[in-house]
């Protein structure tokens, strides 16, 4: 439920997302999703492909303390989306968080922040193609790296095309290989590190690589913070399962049973993947940095053709995330549509229930990026990229300010709705909120991997789209005020149609 006028509910659209017939047709988004699909979709939605690239400067730049930096933002993410799927459970939307912005802060905050995440979410699906065409460029080197970018956007655009369940059961595949590949990880490199593996030098695997070589803080207590800072992105698109849920088949269950289970999964998959790492290999050993950490770790165990088997896993993620990333700029766009913040034809759908417009306008800026990245990738695609970097932090730090306000807003109207409630409110929400700030705060100071320059950036694209919310807002007030006042008032009228 949103400030704006709501569209009524079509019987294909239990979640309330969908809109009515209009001009071209429309039944509303549909419930295709089953249930199995939103639960990899949210096993999956925490585990990107920055998890298995970008952990290494992570952990040279940590150490072993970089486990304290995954905790805190592990953390954070656990709480956050607490707080989204308290207002979610209540209200399950395609819009997720930015319709429940519009709703408790204004329209302006929906508008902003639903625009910035559909921007993230477009410049996420160029990085994505790219890195996905590198991998394929290595494997079959006479289809050129464009070729490949073009192809693999091609084939997910038409995924998300035909409907959301072929997306569902696309995501299910991706998500499950990623699930498996990083618990079976997990399994034999904790049987290594605990000298249960044959096979494995256990001089060089073992509890002791994290006290060693510098101890746990080589390089100090500061480096948890820096890590932060490379770590944090990383958790991008544990909110995807939110907005999936308006099209399951029972959309509170969905986002209750994904709230509840954020907890072990950022504990298993992104702390535990990390302890096996650092536990199995020197924080300082040279192959973590020329390898990378998990190609490292499985070239350690002596598992042949390590890196091909870690590209195929990484590939798989590129696609989970470019499948997902489509479907998300997609439904943002479609709930802009719906609250009058985007072209109407974004909130129309075909008889499958996919809003067609809305995934070829967010796919054609993927492709004008993917353009940018190889013919201009250190100006124009650099900028996208800085530009867009903070806005995790932004739409985290959203969700807490909607949340302190939409709690009193559904105990005043549907306390009954309130079946997942975020804990030790308000006190918890702004601590949370609190080190959000001092996160982004903390950026600036960060020159050495350009935390600066995306802070900066990402407020100046920030503060344009904030801009151009509030004058569109305020030119709306000021014709619905100007309708108003040109209404003749009912005695008037009487008195013309008594004359």
């Amino acid at each position: 439920m949103t400030s704006q006028p709501t569209p009524k509910t079509t019987e294909n659209d239990p979640g309330g997302t969908g809109e009515p017939g209009g001009p071209g047709g429309s039944s509303g988004l549909q419930a295709g999703l089953k249930n199995r699909h939103l639960s990899m979709i949210a096993i999956g939605g925490v585990i990107g492909a920055g998890l298995f690239v970008g952990s290494s400067s992570g952990i040279a730049t940590a150490g072993p303390g970089i486990l304290l930096s995954y905790a805190l933002v592990g953390t954070l993410v656990v709480l956050v989306m607490r707080m989204l799927g308290e207002m979610s459970a209540a209200n399950p939307t395609s819009g997720s968080f930015s319709a429940h912005a519009d709703r408790a802060l204004g329209p302006w905050a929906g508008f902003s922040i639903g625009w910035l995440y559909w921007f993230f979410w477009v410049v996420v699906l160029a990085v994505e193609a790219t890195a996905g065409a590198v991998i394929l460029e290595g494997w079959i080197p006479a289809v050129p790296q464009w070729a490949w970018a073009l192809i693999v956007m091609l084939v997910l655009t038409a995924t998300n095309l035909v409907s959301v369940g072929s997306y569902g059961e696309f995501e299910f595949w991706f998500a499950g290989i990623k699930v498996v590949a990083i618990a079976a990880f997990i399994v034999i490199g904790g049987l290594a590190v605990f000298g249960l593996l044959p096979g494995v030098d256990s001089e060089q695997a073992g509890l002791s690589n994290l006290t060693q070589h510098g101890g746990f803080l080589p390089h100090g207590a500061g480096a948890i913070l820096t890590g932060v800072l490379l770590v944090v992105f990383s958790f991008m698109g544990s909110e995807i399962a939110t907005l999936a849920a308006g099209e399951s088949e029972n959309p509170q269950q969905a986002v209750t049973k994904a709230t509840n289970s954020i907890i072990w999964r950022v504990a298993v998959f992104y702390l535990g993947s990390i302890f096996v790492v650092v536990a199995l290999l020197p924080w300082d050993s040279k192959s973590i940095t020329d390898d990378g950490s998990y190609v490292a770790a499985l070239e350690s165990l002596g598992i042949p053709h390590a890196g091909q088997i870690m590209n195929f896993i990484v590939l798989t993620s590129v696609l989970s995330c470019l499948n997902s990333g489509l479907y998300t700029a997609s439904r943002m766009a479609f709930s802009l549509g719906q609250r009058g913040d985007a072209p109407k034809s974004f909130a129309r759908t075909t008889g499958n229930g996919v809003p067609r417009t809305a995934i070829l306008a967010s796919v054609a800026f993927g492709f004008v990026a993917v353009f940018f990245n190889y013919k201009f990738p250190d100006s124009v695609f650099l900028f996208l990229v800085n530009s867009s970097g903070a806005v995790a932090l932004f739409v985290w730090l959203v969700i807490c300010f909607s949340q302190l306000r939409m709690r009193k807003i559904i105990q005043a109207e549907a306390p009954e709705k309130l079946v997942v409630k975020m804990w030790l409110y308000p006190y918890l929400t702004w601590a949370t909120a609190g080190l959000i700030v001092f996160i982004l705060g903390y950026m600036l100071t960060d020159t050495e991997h350009d935390g600066r320059r995306t802070i900066l950036l990402s407020l100046l694209v920030a503060a344009v789209v904030l801009a151009i919310a509030f004058v569109k807002h305020r030119g709306r007030g000021r014709r619905g005020a100007d309708a108003a006042q040109v209404q003749v008032p009912g005695e008037a009228r009487d008195e013309v149609s008594a004359g």
